[in-house]
């Protein structure tokens, strides 16, 4: 039997009434484009919040949509409620002013006699403040991940992601694990290419016959922070048509760092 309920809360430096506008408006936009993060990713093309009573939380596809949900309550600026379609829970999405804006904070409960609960929104609520953080600069278009991903496998993923976050400095449209967490799906970014972090299923030295390669914007500047970090450096910056260096991280991983053109996204 599931639990109860979930709660999952944010902040953000906006006023309520802004908050609910882009939490429900802008949904597509500050949504994750990720393998998982969708009932069906290999179709899916917008997450949609229909507004009023009545309205839909979608899964839009081409020539289709999922029902994620229907509206029950919908008060711009304080509150909005949904029955879900695709599990046994009712969730409550509330919007209080703070002194440093609103905080967002979301309810998912098991309805009476309901068996099935998805208690989603706690792994998800945390891209809504990313979004609000950048949405007067970035681009209103949506952000998708590009074709080419790779996937690496690792005995501790999560100490994997926080070294490879603060020694090589990639960054993700999700977050970084704290210390003690350890989520079943962790994926960083290089633009938009997306690296994911698996639990090897046997524990040993991973083999040296592959590397990830990244461009970055200051090859030098990048390489004092691996070799600052304790990157176990390969080779040091050299240029063969392009210029690069290469390193090794804390499990043994080849990585092949690039200077960037200056016409890349």
């Amino acid at each position: 039997m599931p639990e109860p309920s979930a709660t999952a809360s944010v902040e953000v430096p906006v006023d309520p009434a802004t908050a609910f506008q882009v939490f429900t408006e802008e949904i597509d936009l500050w949504w994750v484009r990720g393998p998982i993060n969708f009932w069906d990713s290999s179709r899916a093309i917008e997450i949609r919040v229909e507004p009023g009573v009545g309205g839909r939380i979608l899964e839009v596809y081409a020539d289709d949509a999922l029902e994620r949900g229907v509206i029950t309550a919908w008060e711009p600026g304080v509150r909005f409620e949904y029955r879900s379609s695709t599990d046994d829970t009712e969730t409550t999405v509330t919007f209080d002013p703070i002194a440093a804006g609103t905080r967002v904070t979301v309810v998912e409960a098991l309805v009476p006699g309901g068996t099935e609960a998805v208690y989603s929104w706690r792994n998800v609520l945390h891209w809504f403040p990313a979004w609000v953080a950048r949405r007067d600069t970035a681009p209103h278009e949506v952000r998708e991940v590009g074709r080419l991903a790779v996937a690496l496998s690792y005995d501790d993923p999560a100490a994997a992601a926080r070294w490879l976050h603060r020694v090589f400095g990639l960054e993700t449209w999700d977050r970084i694990p704290e210390e003690g967490r350890q989520p079943s799906w962790i994926e960083l970014h290089a633009g938009a290419s997306s690296i994911v972090l698996l639990r090897r299923d046997a524990p040993g030295a991973p083999a040296a016959d592959h590397a990830t390669w990244v461009y970055v914007d200051d090859l030098e500047a990048h390489f004092t922070q691996a070799s600052e970090g304790g990157a176990k450096i390969l080779s040091e910056i050299h240029q063969h048509g392009y210029k690069c260096y290469e390193a090794e991280d804390l499990e043994g991983h080849h990585w092949t760092f690039l200077q960037a053109r200056p016409t890349m996204p």
